[in-house]
């Protein structure tokens, strides 16, 4: 794969006032990223109004609930996971049913899921929490009408770091096969190390070794299921390099991925395509999903 030490090489030469720019992504566009998390709301209230979702529990704590959206009138369908965003700090599931309806239209069925937010939660522990929500698929998909064998995670920004992290194979030795049959990841970071010492970090209390554990591009990348690896066109240049630096180190470990740039698109607005057949990103998605039919 990519040697990571040569990605480390490239942003180390940033300052912090450099890595603080370009590691906030809102710079591109003024800094007000708010209205762009109002779409999301709104989008997911008029979703959650036309589609009332089943609410469960993968886990115990008050966050680790998600929110299921099954297709009336189709047996078994496919689901797209989404994971959500907010530099593990901020949004939640609340707002990330916005892709709901255009999914279901497809019969394709849609999960938000939820997680303890930083500093409530280490990274690491965020990193499990979506760990046991996707196995929660594998555990209890049938009953809930959905195919276990055709889950597809999603992400964006952060919540592209958290789907990559649930996709990565199983450690050798652990029980069971990874139940990931596809990936979309959004605007990503997938090597965390850039953050320790910036304002981002004060809630995650990185350090090196933290960091690489909870970082993709540091972790093999074999068995990685085919993926979509985008961003949009007005993005810092520390963001896009972040995704084609993943994007090339899981070609050279055998994914089959497909990476892109999206035109007239930021940071926050590329990922409302995420189900728009009529975007490239939608089309794609929806061709990624059907890829996994048997």
């Amino acid at each position: 794969m990519t040697d990571p030490r040569n990605w480390k090489l490239d942003w180390q030469k940033l300052s912090l006032k450099d890595r603080e720019r370009e590691y906030s992504p809102s710079s591109c566009i003024g800094g007000n990223y708010q209205p762009y998390i109002r779409a999301y709301t709104d989008l997911s209230t008029a979703a959650r109004r036309a589609h009332v979702p089943a609410t469960v529990r993968y886990g115990t704590t008050e966050r680790q609930t998600l929110d299921l959206f099954v297709p009336h009138g189709v047996v078994k369908p496919p689901v797209l996971v989404f994971f959500h965003g907010g530099y593990w700090q901020e949004l939640s599931k609340e707002a990330s049913a916005f892709a709901a309806r255009q999914c279901l239209a497809t019969g394709i069925a849609y999960a938000a899921v939820g997680y303890t937010l930083a500093p409530a939660a280490t990274l690491s522990e965020i990193v499990a929490e979506c760990r046991a929500a996707v196995s929660w698929f594998r555990r209890f998909g049938d009953t809930m009408g959905i195919d276990p064998d055709r889950l597809v995670v999603a992400g964006s920004s952060a919540g592209a770091h958290l789907a990559a992290m649930t996709a990565l194979l199983p450690p050798l030795g652990a029980p069971g096969s990874n139940p990931v049959k596809g990936a979309v990841l959004v605007s990503g970071i997938y090597d965390l190390e850039p953050l320790i010492g910036t304002s981002i970090d004060a809630a995650l209390s990185l350090d090196p070794a933290t960091a690489a554990r909870n970082s993709p591009l540091r972790q093999p990348l074999r068995g990685f299921p085919p993926s979509l690896v985008c961003w949009g066109e007005n993005e810092t240049d520390q963001f896009k390099r972040q995704s084609r630096t993943f994007a090339q180190a899981l070609q050279e470990a055998g994914t089959d991925c497909v990476e892109f740039e999206t035109a007239a698109r930021n940071h926050f607005d590329v990922i409302l395509d995420l189900a728009d057949p009529a975007t490239l990103l939608g089309r794609r998605v929806l061709a990624l999903i059907q890829s996994t039919a048997p």
